[in-house]
């Protein structure tokens, strides 16, 4: 694996394509990520100079940065021609990275990149900011049915990271629980109760994540 870009971004106000008439005609998000240039600090949490505008539901150790597959960017081009959000970090991802997706990495994993060491958390979950981004209506719909949502990880060891750096693979506690198969019990309320409550009993999951598979949410 290796990290083709890290991306940095700031909230800012943008315009909401989907505003009804008289309603807020803008948004506050920083869903664009710009590629940094030269190694960036690695924090508990996140990268130095990149901020979450939400941070009830974004932002916090167990997300401390999201990644993104590198190859899902060829995929989204076939499908929706020369966007101009699909260019690295066009998913608010800090980490695009080469050489593995949601259907390869699992809960728990454990990844060094340059100084720091990360564990991969949970799932990221598709929200309307994504399809405002994007400028395309039912978008949350499309990438929860394709699965190429990308995931969090949390920073169990802080450092310097840097574009084009390699990505190494030191563990896998938890080869059960791909990002993919995760992100389907979580979406799913009527998955069967026994891959819910093996999801629950997963550590790498953060604990209001296993607490609302636990109870039945």
């Amino acid at each position: 694996m290796r990290l083709l870009s890290l991306n940095l971004g700031q909230p800012e106000l943008l315009p909401d394509p989907f505003a009804r008439e008289g309603g807020s005609p803008i948004h506050r998000t920083a869903i664009r990520k710009r590629p940094a240039e030269g190694p960036v600090r690695l924090g508990r949490l996140g990268l130095e100079g990149d901020d979450v505008a939400d941070h009830k539901h974004h932002g916090g150790p167990d997300q401390a940065v999201l990644a993104y597959a590198g190859s899902h960017y060829g995929t989204w081009r076939a499908e929706l021609g020369e966007h101009p959000a699909l260019a690295p970090g066009g998913f608010g991802e800090n980490l695009t990275v080469a050489g593995t997706d949601e259907t390869v990495v699992c809960l728990g994993d454990v990844w060094e990149v340059g100084g720091a060491r990360l564990e991969v958390s949970l799932p990221r979950m598709p929200c309307a900011t994504l399809a405002r981004h994007f400028a395309i209506r039912d978008f949350v719909k499309r990438v929860a049915q394709c699965g190429r949502t990308g995931w969090y990880l949390r920073v169990l060891r802080e450092g310097s990271v840097e574009a084009d750096a390699p990505v190494t693979l030191l563990e896998r506690p938890f080869p059960a629980w791909t990002v993919a198969q995760a992100f389907q019990v979580m979406l799913d309320a009527r998955a069967p109760e026994e891959l819910r409550r093996g999801l629950a009993s997963c550590p790498a999951l953060p604990e209001k994540s296993r607490l609302r598979l636990a109870a039945g949410g």
